[in-house]
């Protein structure tokens, strides 16, 4: 199995040394790469796998189209949200396997997709599904024009982290009586007043960033992907997580610390805590100066690994 020529002009993998080094990998293991994208991260996995298997998950169709491109009996795509991990994984006798890559950033095709929705440097229509085909799911143009301004603040300021939320909730709400906001270059220009001077390309960014994750419901399926980890993972199996955003991040190092996402890990009656992972990275790994020069995607990535327990999930 060889990776095409222009793989990495599809998508540039993010700290791809280490995910693998984090992965531990043997040529005999079962591993899963719940993002698989563009298939930097999933060929690479393959090339060392001898007798092993890997099976990668995405939902988007243009991922489907890459995954034929690394046809081998050592591999399996399967065309799913990774929130049914469990399921999909059961359902093909899978389990348990031996290490998970969860790389949590949109890929670069998708960015680089006008149509798709997901860059601020391109026009086009305002959709950010990351299934583009999946009409139970709402655009971001139907976020923007029928959710309430309440929801919007919530979705800017707590989505996005945007300082002014409530004022660009209400900008919108205004903006789309005059008519609704279809395309980027339309929403750009509606909050080109709210937009601060200088820091354009981040504000954007942020806005983006909200919209995004309330299209795809993104921190919700972040959260029951990672509790099924416990359940798909062997003893031992490490689990290794790239987030982008201290949203995501702060989700993931909780799960790996405490064994839930909000407060502190509970105890049993004798004061003992017990933990389906072990944190092997008290801080997150991040890219190397060199790398974000070759790669400004990889500026804001940050890994975490973790060692599955023994203790039940």
């Amino acid at each position: 199995m060889s990776i095409r020529p222009n793989d990495t002009a599809y998508h540039r993998p993010v700290m791809l040394a280490e995910c693998l080094a984090g992965l531990v990998l043997v040529p005999g293991g079962r591993y899963v790469d719940v993002t698989f994208g563009g298939g930097g991260h999933s060929a690479r996995i393959l090339e060392q796998l001898a007798e092993g298997h890997l099976y990668s998950f995405d939902q988007d169709e243009a991922a489907e189209r890459e995954a034929a491109q690394l046809a081998s009996p050592q591999f399996t795509f399967i065309r799913a949200n990774f929130r049914h991990l469990a399921t999909e994984l059961t359902q093909r006798d899978a389990l348990p396997v031996d290490g998970l890559l969860a790389d949590l950033g949109v890929s670069s095709h998708q960015f680089d997709t006008a149509a798709r929705g997901f860059s601020t440097r391109f026009d086009g229509p305002l959709d950010m599904r990351m299934d583009p085909h999946d009409a139970s799911v709402a655009t971001a143009a139907d976020v923007l024009n029928d959710y309430d301004e309440a929801a919007l603040h919530r979705i800017f300021g707590m989505y996005g982290e945007v300082t002014n939320a409530r004022t660009l909730a209400a900008t919108v709400v205004q903006a789309r009586r005059q008519r609704p906001l279809r395309t980027i270059a339309e929403l750009k220009q509606a909050i080109a007043p709210v937009t601060p001077r200088g820091k354009e390309n981040k504000y954007l960014a942020q806005v983006f960033q909200g919209l995004r994750i309330e299209v795809n419901d993104e921190l919700a399926a972040l959260q029951e992907m990672l509790v099924q980890t416990a359940q798909v993972l062997r003893p031992g199996g490490r689990l290794v997580v790239m987030s982008y955003h201290s949203l995501e991040d702060r989700l993931v190092k909780n799960f790996l610390s405490q064994g839930k996402f909000f407060g502190q890990a509970e105890k049993d009656l004798y004061g003992r805590v017990s933990l389906p992972f072990e944190a092997l990275t008290r801080k997150p790994t991040e890219a190397t100066a060199e790398e974000i020069a070759e790669n400004s995607r990889a500026r804001s990535a940050k890994l975490r690994i973790g060692v599955r327990t023994d203790n039940p999930a």
